[in-house]
């Protein structure tokens, strides 16, 4: 708005951004000292609701969020989920954020240049960046502002109240020591992210569907002691010799699919701990070989088709001295571990894939093209048609 702008009463933006300046307070510790709304605000806010997510705590909109930025591709694909693909501006990092998915489901489609042109990180999460989007609201933990990219208070402050607030609750891992607030898992985050954006009838509808395709799924899986030990690792090279872990037991939304469907975290009695901010352990192929799991996921490689996958890293691994003594190596049953971010449309895929890596004498191959969720119900919810 022009500095000589001559409206008396709050805009959409300006409400939003009282909200935002609230919910800063109450996370800054302190920084309460606003002024109470006199009663024309009181009255031009009459039909605002509020939406409240640790650790920003209540956020007050007066309208429902035309644009919005998440960081990552969990939020993102909450809100293509919603329908509100059309309002995302920019994201935390675009790389990290998989949007193929979309191509199987009929009538959904993203802007990915305009989104990438918006990558914070590139950005170094600069401030100007924010001002230049406008966005009226952005999906972002501010722990993970503070932690990982050194904002300040007075930074969060200022894009609260003069762009617009942070409503975000980092999701995919719980093994941070910063995150010293309540997680949510990924359909409570998903609901809240329902409630910021007035879509509880798409996320019903999701919801439903979710649990029916996830009952289905438990339903044929085979006993716990015929299931597969599991080691979830991180390495980004086609050629892997060092391997970040990541234990199953968290229960941070990158591992939903694995702990829908009960398997076993190799690394369970042993004292390897999560990759966090603070843990940035590697494990060699002596040290896999001790563990040995019967399968292992390898993130980094989500680019890849299946197929490409095996013909480059699993090749690899098969040619290597210690690495072709690993049982899962040995029985081809090494494979992509999903995205570190996943939203509530990914996740569908992704426990598809596990589902075939995990049980393939049940579910089929993971190279096959078997469907076990309809596309075009997912389609329909996205596009209002539920």
């Amino acid at each position: 708005m022009s500095d000589n702008d001559t409206t008396t009463g709050p805009t959409r933006r300006q409400t939003i951004k009282y909200g935002g300046a609230v919910a800063a307070g109450g996370l800054l510790g302190g920084c309460t000292e606003l002024e109470e709304p006199d009663s024309s605000e009181e009255s031009a806010t009459a039909g605002s609701y509020s939406v409240s997510m640790e650790p920003m705590g209540e956020v007050t909109f007066e309208s429902v969020p035309e644009t919005w930025v998440p960081y990552g591709g969990d939020y993102a694909d909450m809100g293509v989920a919603l329908g509100r693909a059309e309002g995302m501006v920019g994201i935390g990092q675009a790389g990290e954020y998989y949007t193929d998915v979309y191509d199987e489901l009929p009538g959904v489609s993203l802007d990915r240049e305009r989104i990438a042109s918006n990558d914070l990180v590139e950005a170094e999460m600069s401030k100007e960046l924010f001002y230049e989007m406008d966005s009226d609201v952005h999906v972002i933990d501010t722990g993970m502002l503070s932690n990982w990219f050194d904002w300040s208070r007075s930074d969060i402050e200022e894009i609260s109240e003069n762009v617009a607030p942070f409503l975000g609750n980092m999701i995919f891992r719980r093994s941070d020591s910063w995150h010293d607030y309540r997680y949510y898992s990924l359909y409570q985050a998903f609901e809240t992210m329902a409630e910021v954006f007035q879509e509880r009838e798409r996320y019903e509808a999701f919801k439903q569907l979710h649990d029916e395709f996830v009952a289905n799924i438990q339903s044929r899986m085979p006993p716990a002691d015929d299931r597969p030990s599991v080691f979830l690792t991180y390495e980004g090279t086609d050629e892997p010799e060092t391997f970040s872990p990541y234990r199953l037991t968290d229960k941070g939304t990158s591992k939903k699919q694995w702990n829908d469907l009960g398997v076993g975290d190799a690394l369970a009695g042993t004292s390897i701990e999560n990759l966090s901010t603070e843990n940035r352990t590697e494990l060699d192929y002596e040290n896999l070989l001790e563990i040995d799991p019967d399968v292992l996921l390898i993130r980094g490689h989500e680019g890849k088709s299946a197929s490409e996958f095996r013909d480059t890293v699993l090749a690899y691994m098969r040619d290597h001295p210690i690495g072709s003594e690993l049982t899962a190596v040995q029985n081809g049953r090494v494979y992509r571990g999903g995205y570190l971010r996943q939203g509530p449309i990914h996740n569908l895929f992704l426990t598809e894939r596990a589902a075939k890596q995990i049980y393939p004498d049940t579910f089929g191959d993971v190279t096959d093209d078997d469907e076990l969720f309809d596309r075009q119900r997912v389609a329909d919810i996205i596009n209002g048609d539920h």
